[in-house]
């Protein structure tokens, strides 16, 4: 079985008792690919030391996440655009919009957001996006962007089905689906039982959104085997048959 975690954030301080230990865990678990996404300044160089120690399984992206967005964001996008330069990442992320913690900078989040897709599109690459209380101002931004060169995983989906099918419009976009799904008043697998297995990719988001049984504890890429299990339910095929066609999708967007 080969499965790919698209969003994980291994990198992260809480990994920093057993990191290697629960990577190695998860590629024993079938877990073999691993795409991380940045954050800001601070989690550059962790990240991509990762990919140094692990070049077959881990993959970086390069972004400013929104709730990484203050007064300093030109000096962030300025090193965003730097790195991407470099040609070492698989997409622009994470980027997308934050209003649930803090609206303050909302105006920046919205600039910062079209900046980087921007980028993407002129750097043929995918953008996997953030979004939390900003639906309406993130497919905004998307529809007025929108082209053949837009692409990416809308991370985290916990939408409607109507606001599903609005980003799967987009054309090569794909719903990144994590622990939420396993919650049990969710409501989010009746929603994807209404699409199809090629419109979604498998993610963690580790060390946050831990699934069933683990929920409220720190997530690990091993547990998308969890993930797995409950799409697989969903959509009443085989967890072989869920890791394929979610790991082609992976591969139709990200090219690692």
């Amino acid at each position: 079985m080969h499965l790919i975690d698209t969003h994980t954030h291994l990198y992260s301080e809480k990994f920093n008792e057993d990191r290697e230990e629960r990577i190695q865990e998860a590629i024993d678990a079938g877990v073999k690919q691993f795409f991380m996404p940045n954050i800001d300044a601070t989690s550059i160089e962790g990240m991509n030391n990762l990919v140094q120690r692990f070049p077959k399984n881990c993959f970086a992206m390069m972004g400013l996440h929104p709730c990484s967005v203050n007064e300093n964001v030109e000096q962030e996008l300025q090193l965003v655009e730097q790195e991407l330069k470099t040609n070492k990442y698989i997409a622009v992320g994470e980027i997308g919009m934050d209003l649930y913690w803090d609206k303050s900078f909302q105006v920046e989040q919205e600039m910062a957001f079209r900046k980087q897709i921007e980028w993407a599109k002129e750097l043929n690459l995918p953008i996997d996006i953030h979004c939390r209380e900003a639906f309406d101002e993130i497919l905004t931004i998307m529809d007025d962007l929108n082209d053949d060169g837009m692409k990416g995983v809308f991370h985290c989906f916990t939408g409607s089905l109507e606001q599903a099918q609005h980003i799967l419009n987009y054309g090569d976009f794909k719903l990144g689906i994590g622990g939420v799904v396993t919650f049990k008043n969710s409501g989010l697998d009746k929603v994807i039982k209404k699409l199809k297995l090629k419109d979604l990719v498998l993610e963690t988001d580790a060390p946050y959104l831990a699934p069933a049984p683990f929920r409220g504890k720190r997530n690990e890429s091993a547990y998308l085997v969890n993930v797995a299990d409950k799409v697989s339910d969903i959509f009443e095929v085989s967890v072989a048959e869920v890791a394929a066609q979610t790991t082609k999708n992976a591969l139709q967007i990200f090219k690692p």
